[in-house]
């Protein structure tokens, strides 16, 4: 046990500080290389933004995974997939990427990980056993891990906001993983933490440095495959919702996306200004409270998700229901689902990132 506080202690630090140290670099690599979000009528920020922070991020994961982790099996898929999807992420920076080859990228990432035992076998059954998928099996990991990759990315809109999500929901992953006695998952989600936390503080509003697509998804993709190591391998009924209310915010925001668009018969891929940080902003709530915001509904989710660990099944079902119709009503006060009229003066436009789909 001494060794694995002496991972999870040393393993957030080394990442923090390799993250934290490796910023300014990656910031005149990004000048160098051209990865910089330019100014426009429709951004805040007045001057070029360097979008490569997602190496420090990377960096600081990497260093400390390798120095004081054994990588093998599922871990040296999540350490391979997450190199080529941190690549795919740093070419669109770089050139912008069309959706088709950024999506192959992902298909690669996600095959390296399945191939190295990221995979979901089996989903427990609510009224009696397991349900053993079989063929289905590949398949669905696959949704699962590019699905997540993507909503990350998507929540990517605000300053501070997909770090510190994805921060939250890897201390969850994290603490939930210690309750399964997944210790080695729990190390990797802690040291996961430290490479965020250590970005956080150049990338907060007012941001200094952006994570550009590299960051973003290598978070979402590095967070679903640990959600599927840690999370999916319980037989009890409830463990196969918690890695969903651990990813809430991304999960959630992205499913109202695509019903939004679906009900103003809009392609499912065309991006709009109608995101949960798009239409807090339109509420009137400032850059910052919009994200602390999200922090909050995040920590939320990632308290219920613990909870659910300690309670019967009966209980969980009882939680979680209660938990969908708060995330409804939300939805529909917010207005995510479908957009209120917004009064003069109140269009979303203080984003200082790109839009993404």
């Amino acid at each position: 046990m001494e060794n694995h506080w002496l991972l999870y202690a040393g393993g957030t630090g080394l990442a923090f500080l390799i993250a934290y140290l490796a910023v300014p670099l990656a910031a005149k690599l990004a000048f160098r290389l051209g990865a910089i979000d330019e100014p426009d009528s429709r951004k805040v920020h007045r001057k070029p933004m360097p979008r490569l922070g997602g190496l420090a991020i990377f960096a600081g994961f990497m260093a400390a995974v390798l120095v004081l982790v054994k990588v093998q099996g599922p871990y040296e898929g999540i350490i391979i997939g997450g190199i080529i999807i941190f690549l795919v992420g740093v070419l669109d920076d770089i050139f912008g990427l069309s959706p088709w080859s950024k999506l192959l990228g992902q298909v690669v990432a996600a095959a390296a990980a399945i191939h190295a035992g990221v995979n979901v076998h089996f989903m427990t059954n609510p009224f009696d056993g397991m349900i053993y998928l079989g063929k289905m099996s590949i398949p669905l990991t696959m949704l699962w891990i590019i699905g997540i990759t993507n909503a990350v990315n998507l929540i990517d809109g605000l300053d501070g906001l997909a770090a510190g999500v994805s921060g939250i929901a890897a201390l969850t992953l994290a603490i939930v993983a210690l309750r399964e006695d997944q210790w080695l998952a729990a190390g990797v989600a802690f040291i996961l933490v430290g490479a965020v936390v250590g970005f956080l503080p150049h990338n907060f509003h007012p941001a200094r440095i952006f994570m550009g697509d590299a960051g973003a998804l290598f978070l979402g993709f590095v967070l679903s495959c640990l959600a599927v190591v840690g999370l999916a391998k319980s037989a009890a009924i409830i463990s196969l919702f918690v890695p969903i209310v651990v990813l809430g915010i991304p999960i959630f925001d992205t499913l109202f996306a695509i019903v939004r668009r679906l009900n103003k018969k809009a392609p499912i891929f065309k991006p709009d200004r109608e995101h949960l940080h798009h239409r807090l902003m339109a509420l009137g709530y400032n850059h910052r409270q919009s994200v602390l915001i999200i922090y909050g509904v995040s920590i939320f989710f990632g308290a219920i998700a613990v909870i659910l660990t300690y309670v019967t099944s009966p209980q969980a079902t009882l939680i979680l229901s209660v938990l969908l119709v708060l995330v409804m009503l939300g939805a529909g006060r917010v207005g995510i689902v479908s957009p209120r009229r917004r009064e003069p003066g109140t269009l979303p436009g203080n984003s200082t990132r790109p839009m993404k789909m």
